[in-house]
């Protein structure tokens, strides 16, 4: 498969190196390369499997509508755009497209959500909180995966207020905590990214499903047929 990878940034840089490791052929696209998505037309994209969207939370609103309107599959690890995501699903619906977002393209962090919504079930009367710690240049915060989480909880036990508490720290990949606090005692789920590769791979293998596809997913939704 041929993919086109938007973003020359740390995790772009490892999913373009893991989708060659697969196999694949890869082009990489910078922002200098595709400001407001100006590289992005209809000639360009047919030639791609899939595309793999890892910029910022500025660029890829551009990127997708650019994508979609075209009728791309497009896997989307950046996060921060999700007020946008019910005109991007539309716009996926009616050109055809193929649309596969998550907060957290980690398999782990698939597994640690399922543990989450077991805890919240089996200690309902407890207090939840989360941390995340990630490296200073994230602009986001909270963490779009502290927000799965606690959407997840909060699905599981909707009596939960769930605080989250986030951390810039040097080039921390991601570290998410969740502690669950009775007066007796306390647990804790605990998942820690040594790299930013976990999360290209889980891309990757995600691009390689979404090829050929048309529909929207979350990530969540197809985690375990990739795994």
């Amino acid at each position: 498969m041929l993919f086109l990878v938007l973003g020359r940034g740390k995790t772009g840089s490892i999913v373009a190196q893991v989708a060659s490791e697969r196999g694949h052929g890869v082009r990489v696209l910078g922002e200098e390369e595709n400001h407001n998505a100006s590289a992005l037309n209809a000639p360009f994209l047919a030639g791609f499997d899939a595309v793999i969207d890892f910029t910022t939370p500025d660029a890829v609103v551009p990127n997708l509508r650019a994508c979609l309107a075209n009728g791309a599959r497009v896997v989307v690890g950046t996060t921060g755009w999700y007020a946008q995501l019910n005109d991007m699903r539309a716009l996926a619906e009616r050109k055809g497209a193929g649309l596969l977002y998550g907060t957290n393209f980690s398999i782990g962090v698939q597994a640690m959500l399922r543990v989450a919504r077991e805890l919240a079930l089996a200690v309902p009367d407890y207090q939840f909180s989360i941390t995340e710690t990630h490296h200073v240049s994230k602009k986001d915060a909270p963490s779009g995966t502290a927000l799965s989480i606690k959407q997840v909880l909060q699905t599981a036990n909707p009596a939960l207020q769930v605080e989250i508490t986030s951390k810039r720290e040097g080039d921390a990949s991601g570290i998410h905590i969740v502690e669950a606090r009775s007066q007796n005692d306390v647990i804790e789920l605990k998942h820690e990214a040594f790299s930013r590769r976990g999360f290209a791979e889980g891309a990757v293998r995600a691009a390689e499903w979404i090829a050929g596809k048309s529909g929207v997913w979350e990530f969540s939704e197809i985690a375990s047929q990739i795994s």
